[in-house]
């Protein structure tokens, strides 16, 4: 079965909802996953960008039967850099020896669905 961009968007709905629910609700438990200890200017940070997941799955589900256009496919390739940036620097966070091996959960997830998106930009 094709990727198609209504599915990708759903996929990116879901888990930005998620991901934004956890950031907010459950910040803490990311953090110390992560081998960090939890700090209230850290919750701050992780519930305010929190916020800014939710509004991105909104924008995903509400954009999920758009029709191929040059928007469309700006938007999936600069979805899939920002996701493959994320997934580098949670790489070189590692490697810094700042976050421990927990943070591969969220390197794998932003790899994979970084990949997803470059390639729908990039087919149409």
């Amino acid at each position: 079965m094709a990727l198609t961009f209504g599915i990708l968007a759903l996929v990116m709905t879901v888990a930005c909802a998620v991901l934004g629910a956890r950031f907010i609700f459950f910040g803490g438990s990311v953090l110390k996953e992560w081998g960090l200890e939890p700090s209230t200017g850290a919750l701050i940070l992780f519930r305010r960008m929190g916020l800014m997941y939710l509004g991105l799955a909104l924008m995903f589900f509400l954009g999920r039967t758009a029709a191929a256009s040059e928007i469309r496919s700006a938007l999936c390739l600069v979805m899939g850099g920002t996701s493959m940036l994320l997934a580098c620097l949670g790489l070189s966070e590692f490697l810094a020896r700042r976050a421990s091996a927990g943070i591969f959960r969220s390197v794998v997830a932003e790899a994979v669905l970084g990949s997803a998106f470059v390639w729908m930009g990039w087919v149409g």
